[in-house]
């Protein structure tokens, strides 16, 4: 059965060439030309992956991904045309798994979408680990609940959230490439603009550190990468 993407996207010469490529692909695809409709289509047809243009009529790709993102674990991979990184930093922060920035190449939106979707098959289909509770300086991670402490303080985590700070303190003390973040946790090798990771570690520090702009868990390595403080 072919996986089912919804594309959300109130350009209609956008929409078509969109849902046009993608079928070519071998997806079914269900379109949306409002975030009114999304909802609706989102709760109704039950996606494999949702592709949601930021600047839509009725309600706003940012709300309908804060909602959605409450009910469902659909990954969602957010369209946005403006060149500042504020709809990139709020999309990511309630929940976007990936955003792209218009104009973007039919090719790397195919190569994100198979990428995305690999990654949720081989999470399925592998065997549940049971991993130990996680603690280091303060954070407590739950992978079997997934739930996070900070001194011994409940915090929200959105997806990619987590697995960051799982992927941190698994390896504490070993420095990280952008690259190889991206492959671990977004499940692709992507060596164009990784300011993804960036806008996640941004979020993550914000959430873990006790002086977000003076951290002293998550610590950047210039010209390499971030790693977690090891100590």
């Amino acid at each position: 059965m072919a996986d089912k993407i919804l594309v959300v996207e109130d350009d209609l010469n956008l929409l078509a060439t969109l849902r046009y490529n993608l079928r070519k692909e071998g997806y079914d695809v269900v379109t949306a030309a409002d975030g009114a409709e999304a909802l609706e289509a989102a709760r109704r047809e039950k996606p494999d992956l949702l592709i949601l243009d930021v600047m839509l009529p009725k309600l706003s790709g940012l709300e309908v991904c804060r909602i959605l993102r409450s009910e469902m674990p659909v990954p969602i991979l957010m369209l946005t045309a403006k060149a500042d990184e504020t709809d990139k930093v709020i999309g990511l922060g309630i929940g976007a798994d990936d955003y792209m920035t218009k104009p973007f190449s039919i090719r790397e939106l195919t190569a994100r979408i198979a990428a995305i979707l690999r990654r949720i098959k081989m999470m399925q289909q592998s065997p549940v680990e049971k991993e130990t509770v996680l603690k280091h300086h303060g954070i407590e991670i739950d992978p079997a609940s997934h739930t996070v402490k900070i001194r011994e303080k409940a915090v929200n985590l959105n997806p990619k959230e987590f697995d960051l700070l799982r992927l941190f303190i698994k390896n504490k003390s070993l420095v990280l490439s952008r690259e190889q973040i991206l492959e671990k946790v977004w499940g692709y090798d992507y060596a164009g603009d990784t300011r993804t990771v960036d806008v996640h570690v941004r979020w993550l520090r914000e959430k873990i550190e006790e002086d977000p702009q003076k951290p002293k868990l998550l610590l950047t390595v210039r010209g390499s990468g971030y790693k977690m403080e090891g100590k």
